[in-house]
């Protein structure tokens, strides 16, 4: 008898919890929310937080603030998402690729656990990389690039400002018998500058920031380092094209909140991603900037990320990346 009275309070609470996780996302938004972006203000990763939060905020019908943390090449700002009220409204727009599945085997001590900190909401699209040296450089091949560099004491330098581009990067290394020195940066735009000033002979770094570049002049790309073309860079070769067989890291940015955040909130953003992303202005945002639409659903994208999570163990390991 006490057991079944137990068991009904028992199964009331449960539903009472239910009902109120219900309730609330009903409400929500009741304010604003705001957007973590873990790089800085100007930065191809700010231009695309900022997108998805004036897209996201039309939907919700409250403002979506950006939130600019960089440091750490996106450390500092994922750590303090991760250390959010999980209620939804704090969210972060991140390179989930890198920030949450590398990062393990980057760092040998991470401020955040990237499986156990966060709920995947949805991820928002896919990006290659590219290897780029000065607008006026004679370098025009990834082939001439390794020429000149074999020129130079230590095979020269490059810069880098996050982590997939110091995979990428270093897996380049690896395979051409290179030895650069590896120069990182907090964001990409003052290691343009140092390439343009002598500093730097090449750097690796995001599509996004590096089209701006590229339609100035003061840029050249020689190579993206994902299996396809990108659409938006459709003369520039991709590394397995170049002479890198297997050469395919790219990659991939998307949502998450921190964890705790009750489902139905959860399914709510993951809502509306996937109605930006069904808007033919969306993929014109994204093409222009050397991106790809990437649709999924929170289940879809914790698969996703355990799946890098392995990739990158691989990667890794090629590299002979030590965890700093």
């Amino acid at each position: 008898m006490a057991s079944g009275i137990r068991a009904r309070f028992a199964a009331l609470a449960i539903f009472g919890t239910l009902f109120a996780s219900w309730a609330q996302a009903q409400e929500y938004p009741t304010k604003e929310i705001h957007a973590v972006c873990s790089y800085a203000a100007g930065s191809g990763a700010d231009i695309l937080v900022r997108y998805y939060s004036d897209k996201l905020a039309k939907l919700a019908g409250k403002p979506v603030i950006v939130e600019n943390r960089a440091g750490a090449q996106g450390l500092i700002g994922t750590e303090y998402a991760a250390h959010a009220k999980p209620d939804g409204y704090t969210i972060l727009v991140l390179p989930a690729s890198s920030t949450l599945a590398a990062a393990p085997f980057l760092f040998k001590k991470l401020p955040y656990d990237p499986f156990k900190d966060f709920t995947p909401v949805a991820p928002i699209s896919s990006l290659n990389f590219v290897i780029a040296v000065e607008g006026r450089s004679t370098v025009k091949t990834v082939a001439d690039l390794i020429a000149e560099m074999k020129k130079k004491p230590d095979n020269g330098s490059y810069g880098i400002s996050n982590n997939t581009a110091q995979v990428a990067g270093e897996v380049f290394k690896e395979m051409s018998g290179l030895k650069s020195v590896l120069v990182p940066y907090t964001t990409i735009a003052p290691a343009v500058t140092d390439m343009l000033g002598g500093r730097l002979d090449y750097i690796v770094g995001d599509a996004t920031f590096m089209a701006g570049q590229v339609k100035s002049g003061r840029v050249r790309v020689i190579a993206v380092t994902g299996s396809r073309r990108s659409g938006s860079m459709p003369d520039v070769p991709t590394m397995m094209e170049s002479g890198f067989p297997g050469f395919d890291i790219s990659a991939w940015w998307g949502v998450v909140a921190p964890a705790g955040t009750p489902k139905p909130i959860v399914d709510k953003l993951a809502g509306w991603i996937a109605q930006i992303n069904a808007s033919e202005e969306t993929r014109q945002f994204l093409f222009t900037n050397a991106t790809d639409v990437l649709n999924g659903t929170p289940e879809s994208m914790t698969a996703m990320l355990k799946q890098d999570y392995e990739r990158w163990a691989r990667y890794t390991k090629v590299a002979r990346i030590e965890p700093q």
